[in-house]
């Protein structure tokens, strides 16, 4: 199909019709209302179900009623919003139903402000609600890489029988950039053998994320375990720049990625031999890519739009191996190219350590800058 401008939350929205969403319910929140708006007028139109729920603790709720029922359900939110369906994520993990959810991430903590960050990275990529589960998280850099992970997180999530998140912040629910659309996938027709859809001619089934006996809470977490262990074999995703003759590598995730790449090309051109890793999964994280890098490179740069919680990830996959490095905004302001290349500059002629932690070192630095 020809490549058309599409806004990020409404092509998210567009490609989750087309992935075969049969319901979605979601409430309100800047900056990805657009999203909710569209689905409002495209889900009636096709007869699928769309409801704007009294508040994001009524929407996860319904969505985790529709999983049950072994339909294609979405929601989406942003980070406050995010906080209060955690409960109700931690029902969904427990049943083992699936279901995606779009995050577009603003500043906080608190109600912080509207504009792009990435301080949700903990919530959502370490679980989040209470109890033993993991998330797939796809962090997308571009409209066309939300279009195509959208797509891929029903499957992944029906898959697994996992919880799918796509994890972007509000400049790429905002921006508008050529992209193409794939053709309609046609609505389910058959629905798995664990789907409650009424008991009529068969034994009824039951599904809940309560065992009051703890022998079978436990079998319960393995299976959830085993299942995972499934998916950090199968499911990684990250691409690499430049990596092949790299001295030192930058490390980020969608905007703080898209930003760094361009930074990374600029120290190439004046002949720093720096790549990029920029994981597309952040849950599961591409630990073994990093650690084998960390066995080749001199050094790494994280950039992120939090304060360093990617970075706790890459330290923990690098081991002490190389030394890491830092370089971050936050509160909603976006790094600039120009910023990340001055980092590497810094990282390519400075002496570099392992020892400290590197956030430490960024806020020395912030703070002398100040």
């Amino acid at each position: 199909m020809a490549r058309e401008l599409w806004k990020g939350n409404i092509a998210i929205a567009e490609a989750a019709v087309r992935a075969g969403l049969e319901a979605y319910f979601g409430y309100p929140i800047t900056p990805q209302t657009e999203l909710l708006e569209y689905l409002s007028m495209r889900m009636p139109e096709l007869g699928r179900v769309f409801v704007q729920a009294e508040s994001e603790l009524g929407a996860i709720n319904m969505v985790y009623g529709a999983a049950c029922t072994g339909v294609r359900v979405m929601t989406s939110s942003s980070s406050p919003g995010i906080s209060l369906m955690m409960e109700g994520l931690s029902y969904i993990a427990g049943t083992e139903v699936p279901v995606v959810l779009v995050d577009v991430m603003r500043g906080g903590p608190g109600l912080g402000n509207i504009a792009p960050a990435q301080g949700d990275y903990n919530q959502i990529v370490h679980g989040g609600g209470h109890g033993d589960y993991r998330p797939i998280v796809l962090a997308p850099s571009s409209i066309q890489e939300a279009i195509d992970l959208t797509m891929l997180a029903f499957d992944l999530a029906e898959a697994y029988r996992a919880i799918t998140v796509v994890l972007l912040d509000g400049s790429l629910g905002q921006m508008m950039e050529p992209a193409e659309m794939p053709p309609m996938r046609p609505l389910k027709t058959t629905y798995p053998d664990w789907a409650v859809r009424g008991a009529m001619g068969r034994e009824r089934r039951v599904l809940s994320s309560i065992y009051l006996d703890p022998p079978l809470e436990e079998e319960a977490n393995l299976r959830i375990l085993r299942r995972w262990v499934q998916i950090e074999a199968n499911e990684v995703r990250y691409k690499g720049y430049y990596l092949d003759d790299a001295r030192f590598v930058v490390v980020g995730f969608g905007t703080a990625g898209r930003v760094a790449l361009s930074a990374v090309r600029a120290a190439r051109a004046e002949g720093i031999r720096v790549g990029l890793l920029r994981p597309i999964t952040v849950s599961p994280f591409p630990t073994r890519v990093i650690r084998e890098l960390a066995e080749q490179v001199e050094g790494f740069l994280v950039v992120e739009m939090n304060t360093g919680q990617m970075l706790e990830d890459v330290l923990r996959a690098v081991e002490g191996r190389a030394p890491v490095e830092f370089f971050a905004r936050v509160g909603g302001v976006m790094p600039l190219p120009d910023e990340v290349l001055d980092e590497i500059k810094r990282m390519a002629t400075a002496p570099l350590t392992v020892d400290g932690h590197p956030r430490d070192r960024w806020l020395q630095r912030m703070l002398a800058q100040a």
